[in-house]
């Protein structure tokens, strides 16, 4: 009997379907709702009023996310797990519109910037891990891996970077593919 290993992208989407999916009765989908609640972690956890600028630029961020996904799901209102993952590997690689491998990472690394030194340090990371309820020990190690230049911060370009890798990277050892913890395939 031949077993084969699951592709690389999908465990990551898997996981990060997962993470998003967020109902409290684990319904197995990814709905708006799910994207709201995901925005709202965002705003408790770096406590940013909803009047922020920062706010909107997440929250319409997500929308036009959450629009390109249900574009190539044909206009389905959530998304089951199947769905998230073909329509993600879709909207990743999509740039006749909005492309969320581009356009969600800026917003996102805006919020966790929360001294606007334009760099990610430990303290902000882990609050990023505490947005996505990442409880994986190694997580912090991910931080060393994602900053590629080794000055103890995550620049844009370095984050940009991890982003790209989730969504593009078969290499499920590679920084961008370690952000929702250690993968196995």
């Amino acid at each position: 009997m031949t077993t084969t290993a699951a592709d690389p992208i999908t465990v990551k989407l898997d996981r990060m379907f997962a993470a998003t999916d967020t109902d409290t009765d684990n319904d197995g989908y990814v709905e708006w709702k799910d994207y709201q609640r995901l925005v709202d972690r965002y705003l408790s956890t770096y406590k940013i009023d909803k009047a922020d600028r920062r706010t909107q630029a997440l929250l319409v961020a997500y929308q036009m996310q959450w629009a390109e996904l249900l574009r190539h799901a044909d206009g389905v209102d959530r998304l089951s797990k199947e769905q998230y993952q073909s329509a993600s590997r879709a909207a990743s690689v999509d740039t006749s519109r909005f492309n969320m491998v581009e356009g969600v990472p800026h917003a996102v690394f805006d919020i966790m910037d929360t001294d606007g030194d334009n760099t990610i340090s430990k303290a902000e990371f882990q609050q990023y891990l505490k947005v996505w309820d990442i409880t994986d020990p190694g997580a912090m190690d991910t931080f060393v891996q994602l900053d590629a230049d080794g000055d103890g911060f995550i620049s844009r370009q370095e984050f940009l970077r991890a982003v790209r890798e989730f969504f593009y990277s078969p290499d499920l050892e590679a920084p961008g593919s370690l952000v929702f913890g250690r993968l196995s395939a």
